[in-house]
């Protein structure tokens, strides 16, 4: 075998072997809606501000991300399905429905940690 049939035999072996680790982040999250609802999310998503949904800058369309209030230690779960935030350190931007069932709606913004596997 040449030199690159080689390490592309190692690294499809590393990948084999080493399953992807669980993805972990905190920081600051925002909820949005007004506005958005019925109109297309980055994913090409119709977004509905009810669903369990959200948008992070870089998680795969499709990720289910477990969403922890770091002040209530309330717990969502919501599909990625929009880019953003697009604002300082938050993390996450959650529909209207996710920010109402962890409590912080009202307020606008919460710390949080997600995890998703």
């Amino acid at each position: 075998m040449n030199r690159k049939a080689v390490s592309a035999v190692a690294i499809a072996a590393a990948i084999l072997v080493f399953p992807t680790a669980a993805y972990a982040q905190c920081g600051g999250a925002s909820w949005y809606g007004p506005g958005f609802n019925g109109k297309r999310a980055a994913s090409g998503e119709v977004f509905n501000e009810n669903a369990m949904t959200a948008a992070h800058r870089s998680l795969p369309f499709g990720t289910r991300v477990t969403v922890t209030d770091q002040r209530t230690g309330n717990q969502v779960q919501v599909t990625i399905n929009d880019r953003g935030p697009f604002h300082g350190s938050r993390i996450i931007d959650l529909s209207k429905a996710a920010a109402t069932a962890l409590g912080f709606r009202n307020r606008g913004t919460t710390s949080v940690c997600l995890a998703a596997s």
